[in-house]
């Protein structure tokens, strides 16, 4: 983050000094194709500094520290004053300018034979000479509009440069929540499905070692990417639909004959990366609540995949609940379930969540774009 805002202000000084370059450098153009005299350099650039002493005074010190204060009347209170005193240097700057500018005209009208011009072709009512404008109220009135139209122009600039920082400051801030959000919803998911395979391969171990200890390297592949691949923003479809398998497979340990489990996921599709963990919440919620061993059950997962469009579905039989906590878990697994969605898929997804007498249907369709 400090090298993004490192390379933002170093953007912002290459663009004023190239604007001070232009203006600087734009007399130098104008007397090379107008023949302009001294007294004109004098003039442009001693009203230029002026001006750029009002810009930079607004834009740096005054609108900082007075316009985004409580207080907001202090800053149009020093910016008039600031205009006011400057407007008197650029009266006795000028004053001095036309006077040595008339003394040079004296002394080189002096100097001529007569008849002869500054270029020795025009006649002398013809020469291009930088003449003193009208003073008073032209003068007053020509500085009020250009520094009104330079403290307006600091003014907006500012703001806008401002609001820029505040949109990006929102924005690392949303990141780190959902950062933080997606840490949390992770580490409830991962104990449950952790401890009940546990259970599940101890007892199995005294039944069917062979078995017992397929189920041991699928857990550890398991707990491998919960610890490692998880971390990252972002996994491979292919591994997390491996994870998928491996913790179905696991759960079919301490299934009965009276539960009927259908899995289909694609065996050809784009490896595209998804976030991880991103399903599993919905499919521990099936397996959880949704098998009986003393009634027919039955689970029913699928996913599709096409071109930028991921749906996954899974449908159970509804068991009634022990107790009032189990319902509760239940809930929780599909809030945490659709907060995920919302922070990381934010209006490029649909939940749809159907619940009747003896089913619960989940069918999600997420919208992606490759990258």
């Amino acid at each position: 983050m400090k090298t993004q805002i490192f390379q933002g202000n170093r953007v912002r000084i290459l663009l004023h000094i190239v604007a001070w370059i232009i203006l600087l450098g734009l007399p130098l153009y104008i007397i090379n194709r107008w023949n302009f005299g001294k007294d004109f350099i004098w003039f442009y650039y001693i009203n230029i500094i002026i001006n750029g002493v009002i810009f930079y005074g607004n834009y740096l010190l005054l609108i900082p520290k007075l316009f985004f204060s409580i207080k907001r009347y202090k800053y149009y209170l020093a910016a008039l004053v600031l205009m006011v005193c400057f407007y008197f240097v650029t009266d006795i700057s000028n004053e001095f300018v036309f006077q040595f500018g008339n003394n040079e005209r004296i002394e080189n009208q002096a100097q001529r034979r007569p008849g002869e011009t500054r270029e020795g072709l025009r006649p002398p009512e013809n020469d291009r000479q930088f003449r003193r404008p009208p003073f008073g109220l032209l003068h007053a009135t020509n500085y009020g509009f250009t520094n009104l139209f330079i403290t307006f122009f600091a003014l907006g600039l500012r703001v806008l440069e401002r609001n820029a920082q505040i949109e990006k400051r929102q924005k690392e801030l949303e990141k780190e929540k959902l950062n933080s959000e997606l840490a949390f919803l992770k580490n409830q998911i991962s104990p449950h499905f952790f401890f009940n395979t546990l259970n599940n391969i101890y007892s199995l171990i005294s039944i069917n070692t062979e078995d017992s200890q397929n189920a041991v390297l699928k857990l550890s592949r398991m707990m491998r990417y919960l610890l490692y691949e998880s971390e990252h923003g972002k996994t491979p479809l292919s591994s997390e639909i491996d994870f998928m398998n491996n913790y179905i497979d696991l759960m079919r340990l301490r299934m009965s004959d009276k539960v009927k489990l259908n899995v289909s996921f694609p065996a050809k599709y784009e490896n595209i990366s998804i976030p991880p963990l991103l399903f599993i919440s919905i499919i521990e919620n099936a397996f959880k609540h949704g098998i009986s061993y003393r009634e027919k059950s039955f689970i029913d997962i699928g996913m599709e995949v096409s071109k930028q469009l991921i749906t996954f579905r899974c449908v159970n039989s509804i068991v009634k609940p022990g107790d009032e906590s189990s319902a509760q878990h239940s809930g929780i697994g599909l809030e945490n379930f659709s907060k995920r969605l919302n922070l990381l898929f934010p209006g490029k997804h649909k939940l749809k969540i159907e619940e009747s007498a003896s089913t619960f249907h989940v069918l999600v369709n997420i919208y992606y774009t490759k990258t």
